[in-house]
């Protein structure tokens, strides 16, 4: 778990479970703040269920990436925990890759 700067325009967040899935988002936005020029990956290999806060913070997230014309990814995102997406109607404006990998390298390549 953590983030770690992967590259000098890409940050990967790997989400812890619940409940602190929110202090990690709140952390990330804070350093999207005060970068302003990246984009971030968020792994969710390790989490099983998110909760109406880590949707929130996840959009907060999104809106403050999409308004810098910068990306965010999600990847390793469980059927059950992408379910949630669905259902909540929030699903289409997030971009899901299948591994971190991809994601990373998905980054790297557009640039």
């Amino acid at each position: 778990m953590g983030i770690q700067n992967w590259s000098e325009d890409i940050i990967l967040v790997e989400l812890p479970q619940e409940p602190q899935i929110v202090d990690e988002l709140r952390l990330a936005t804070d350093i999207v703040r005060d970068r302003g020029n990246c984009d971030v990956v968020v792994d969710f290999s390790k989490v099983d269920i998110v909760t109406s806060s880590s949707l929130s913070a996840l959009l907060r997230l999104r809106k403050m990436l999409t308004d810098c014309n910068r990306k965010l990814i999600f990847c390793c995102v469980a059927p059950a925990t992408k379910s949630i997406f669905t259902i909540t109607g929030i699903e289409s404006i997030f971009d899901f890759v299948e591994d971190k990998m991809l994601a990373l390298a998905g980054l790297q390549i557009a640039k």
